[in-house]
């Protein structure tokens, strides 16, 4: 009789913690409707609500404060979202959330001191690697913001926003094959967004500026292996392209004799996903709507969309597959440190 009573305290309670979960998340899902509507008085009025039943909730206390970062109530989200970081259950997210509260409202001292703490908390993140390098540049501290970018992308190599940010400074420096690089990753790992279009236009123009350049490589040879192997092929198409210019095409037929050379001399020493994927791409006859893919629009829009209507076969089979497959880096394919 003592265990049927205990089994049935026990049963009692199990339903009403389930019950009460319910509750909360029923009230999340509603504000969560509003928010999407950009209802946020209504969003932040249901928050509360379910706050009163779930004081310390800190899903909820994160929604609340980024409902109130929406609503420009910014004094409001500060202090919902200051004390985020000391709850023992605290994740990324409320690093985040409070690291956009800091950025709105200019508080960098504040951000950076955040930043450096959760980084200690969770040392392989990129996403924060990603938000504080992007604090750090809006603070004009250029070198400790690309710092932070490329240890985000040797920590976690498939997270895309340290790619993107990379590419972008490395277009504005003389390291030109790490915008071409890390630009290309960018696009593969974030393949339909505006920032899309926006990187697919620097790695065009990185592509014109390094063939422009007369001393192609000359500063950069002995910085890395890895960089001194990616000119020692490259440089060998500079007469093709004098001749031909920067096209879909000609990037198309310069890129392949690169990928083709590239596992001749250097894969087995420097094995790179990118250059894999590019591999696989070609063997399967799909690196030219690829480039068509990567370059077409941006450099001629018109011409590009004459070329999937006569290139429909090839065209298709490669939008089918783009839209199918999964581009994941490995650990440990991180070559961007001297003399590597």
């Amino acid at each position: 009789m003592k265990q049927l009573f205990v089994a049935a305290i026990l049963c009692l309670s199990i339903s009403t913690i389930t019950a009460q979960e319910q509750d909360w998340k029923a009230l999340q899902e509603k504000a969560k409707a509003f928010t999407r509507q950009g209802d946020y008085s209504n969003a932040i009025m249901v928050l509360n609500r379910a706050l009163e039943k779930e004081s310390n909730n800190i899903e909820l206390k994160k929604d609340l404060a980024f409902t109130y970062y929406l609503n420009r109530d910014y004094v409001k989200a500060l202090e919902v979202a200051k004390p985020l970081p000391e709850q023992q259950d605290a994740d990324v997210q409320s690093y985040q959330i409070l690291g956009l509260v800091y950025k709105a409202i200019e508080e960098a001292k504040d951000a950076e001191k955040m930043y450096k703490a959760a980084l200690k908390k969770f040392p392989n993140s990129g996403v924060l690697y990603s938000e504080f390098g992007e604090m750090l540049w809006s603070k004009k501290a250029y070198t400790d913001a690309i710092e932070q970018w490329e240890k985000g992308i040797e920590v976690d190599p498939n997270h895309s926003g340290n790619y993107y940010n990379a590419a972008k400074y490395y277009f504005f420096t003389k390291d030109k094959i790490w915008a071409l690089v890390y630009g290309e990753i960018f696009v593969n790992l974030e393949s339909y967004s505006k920032r899309t279009a926006e990187i697919k236009i620097v790695l065009l123009d990185s592509y014109k500026k390094l063939f422009t350049d007369s001393d192609m490589g000359k500063n950069q040879d002995n910085k890395n292996e890895f960089v001194k192997a990616w000119f020692d092929i490259m440089k060998t198409q500079s007469a093709y392209v004098a001749d031909n210019g920067i096209t879909p095409e000609t990037l198309s037929a310069i890129r392949t004799k690169f990928v083709v050379s590239w596992f001749e001399k250097y894969a087995k020493r420097f094995p790179y996903r990118l250059f894999d994927y590019q591999q696989q791409l070609l063997k399967s006859g799909m690196f030219e709507a690829y480039n068509q893919w990567v370059f077409g629009a941006t450099a001629n829009l018109a011409a590009y969309e004459s070329w999937t209507k006569t290139h429909a076969d090839e065209y298709n089979q490669f939008n089918t597959f783009q839209h199918n497959r999964v581009f994941k880096l490995p650990a440990g394919q991180y070559y961007q440190t001297p003399n590597k």
